[in-house]
Formats: C-alpha cells, structure tokens, sequence
C-alpha cells in the first residue's frame, strides 16, 4: 500500500522534472543572474497527487518589465494554461509571485509557482532553510506516512504542505482521521514556522 505511493511519487517527481526542463525556466533565470531555489514538496521529495512545483528566484532588484519578459518566455516554452501574477513588492515579503498553470506531455496539470524574492530581504532563504531542516528530522516511515496522507486526501479539503510535516512528523500523526482532527484543532493563517 505505502509502496505504491512512493513509486507513484517518484513518477510524479520524474514527470516533474521533465516539465522544468521544458520551462527552461532555470537557465532563463539564471541568464540575468539569478540564483534560482527549488523549495516545496519536490525538494522535500514528497509530491504526492497535487502536480505542484516551487521555485524561489533571488535577484537584487524586482524589476516588473524583466520578470515579465521571462516568465513570457516559460509560459511560451510550456503552452500555459493560466498565468497570475501579483505584485508584493511593497510588502515585508518583497516579491513578485508568478502562479503558471500548464499541461504535461500526457495533458496532466501543473501548478508553477515562481516566487522572485529581492536578495536580503526577510525570506531571503528562509524556504530553503526550512526544506532542509525538514529533510533532515523526516524518517522513511514519516515519509511515507506523508505520503500517504497527501494521496488519501479529498481534493475539496485544503491541507498545506507544511500542516502535513508538523502533523505527522511533529505530532505523529498517522491515518486521515488523525489528520482531519489535528487540522481541526489547529489553525493557521499565513507562514506556518516550524
């Protein structure tokens, strides 16, 4: 049972990594000087059966014409389906988020999400600070756990990320029913700290 959705996960990863490349989103970044961060599940090494791939760009400035013209060229370089953008460069976030929606080789659905962080700002790194930490207190049996849980799950009830790493690997959670309480008892708004 838990087998199967580790290799279901990692074909979901493999098929992920194919639609990165396609993007040339990593090497049309970098060409500005950009240091380009893969954060989120795929980093983790947990995708489950939510298609989502997350990247943080550091740049020294947010420039709006420039992030415009790249993420033209990626969501050219994917056939997007949608694209959303919105401005926090204002805010204590200092970003411009990038929200790209495109089909994979066998029309599967891909949710991109591209957040262009100014360099030293108050999340420059933080993400990946925090991926890191995750990885390194996640046993294979959490893992798959998570895993489990991030396929069981009904897609009209919405659990982030990081409320399936605290709930299993900080309150061991186990089976959905654990989980649907433990999301009951907590609630979160905003950046969830570890």
């Amino acid at each position: 049972m838990t087998e199967n959705y580790l290799e279901k996960s990692q074909e979901n990863q493999k098929r992920a990594w194919e639609v990165v490349r396609q993007s040339r989103l990593v090497p049309l970044w970098e060409g500005i000087g950009a240091k380009v961060n893969l954060v989120g599940s795929l980093k983790i090494g947990v995708l489950g059966k939510h298609l989502d791939i997350d990247f943080h760009i550091y740049t020294p400035e947010l420039k709006l014409g420039q992030s415009f013209d790249i993420m033209a060229q990626i969501a050219e370089n994917l056939g997007a389906k949608s694209c959303q953008f919105i401005n926090s460069a204002a805010t204590e976030e200092e970003c411009f988020e990038w929200h790209l929606t495109c089909a994979d080789s066998d029309n599967q659905l891909w949710q991109i999400d591209i957040i262009q962080i100014k360099q030293g700002s108050k999340y420059d790194g933080w993400f990946e600070n925090l991926a890191e930490k995750i990885k390194a207190v996640m046993t294979e049996e959490q893992k798959q756990t998570i895993l489990k849980l991030k396929f069981e799950t009904s897609e009209n009830i919405k659990i982030s990320g990081m409320e399936y790493y605290k709930a299993v690997i900080q309150d061991n959670v186990t089976d959905m029913d654990e989980l649907l309480e433990w999301k009951e008892k907590h609630h979160f708004s905003g950046i969830i700290e570890w």
